[in-house]
């Protein structure tokens, strides 16, 4: 990830940030801390719903994308340091599937050129948050501690499990006797992944489909002739990897979640070939909006 706000502090369950020990350090959430972990996120994420829902509004904290993906970008910093240790692990992937799918579901309500924010500067700051969010969910299904500092995952490491490796099996269960319960990280759950892949998928239709709209002027046709977009005005009718290009742009949104869908399956280069190239439209559930009750649910 390119940029991440510091928001090591008062994240419940980590007692440092260095590099060379975020792992070593971690434990699990108490019951207490989840109770409060989970009421902070759901106020964050409904305090920028309400934003979101006025973004017209004067009064709103996101009235431009650049603004809305601002916040976004500060909680995906704060679910990323959810230890994942069990029971906590679930909650950093459910936030996570939270968050992309409200992300994915705002973009189309925001208009490119919104503000005199300009153009090319709106489009970079959405791919650099959405590459940070791939990055984020590799980090997720590697079941890897996220470390502030180096801006990556790194992989786990249970101490109370690695305390019995040498000893005799009577010393072992003696071990095990005296400590608690030792720690477990379960991988996200078959419906997490179904979910995600569904997700990525109907949201690259998504934006896809918004890229049309705003290049072609979305409501305003005079949105798109002030020179901000290549290719525009006359050229409107170019597709849109043809702007893309001439942006400099397109390599970078052929390479939207390359890695998280990879990972999951190698979908990865047919995601970007309909991204840029629509051919058969293929039928996915509908990305999360953000609105109303469905984000808060």
């Amino acid at each position: 990830m390119e940029t991440t706000p510091n928001t090591t502090n008062n994240v419940p369950g980590q007692s440092g940030s260095s590099s060379s020990g975020a792992a070593q350090r971690l434990r699990a959430l108490s019951s207490r801390q989840e109770r409060k972990l989970v009421n902070y996120l759901d106020g964050r994420f409904l305090d920028l719903t309400r934003n979101f829902k006025k973004r017209s509004q004067p009064s709103s904290t996101v009235q431009t994308l650049c603004a809305f993906l601002e916040t976004s970008r500060a909680l995906l910093a704060f679910i990323l340091q959810i230890p994942p240790i069990d029971p906590s692990t679930s909650l950093r992937t459910a936030y996570l599937l939270r968050l992309t799918g409200d992300v994915l579901g705002a973009i189309p309500g925001y208009k490119l050129s919104a503000l005199g924010v300009p153009v090319h500067a709106t489009l970079q700051d959405l791919l650099d948050f959405l590459d940070d969010l791939d990055q984020a969910w590799i980090t997720v299904l590697r079941g890897q501690v996220w470390d502030p500092e180096a801006a990556e995952g790194v992989d786990l490491r249970l101490p109370q499990l690695q305390e019995t490796n040498g000893l005799s099996s009577d010393d072992a269960n003696s071990e095990s006797d005296s400590n608690e319960k030792p720690q477990r990280s379960s991988p996200p759950s078959q419906t997490d992944l179904a979910r995600l892949r569904s997700l990525l998928f109907s949201g690259e239709a998504t934006l896809e489909e918004w890229l049309s709209h705003e290049r072609d002027g979305g409501d305003t046709p005079a949105t798109f002739t002030n020179g901000d977009i290549p290719g525009a005005g006359k050229d409107a009718a170019d597709d849109i990897s043809v702007m893309l290009a001439r942006m400099g742009l397109l390599e970078q949104f052929d390479a939207l979640f390359v890695r998280t869908l990879d990972h999951l399956g190698g979908f990865s280069d047919r995601v970007a070939e309909n991204f840029v190239h629509p051919g058969e439209e293929v039928v996915m559930e509908a990305p999360m909006v953000l609105g109303g009750c469905q984000l808060g649910t």
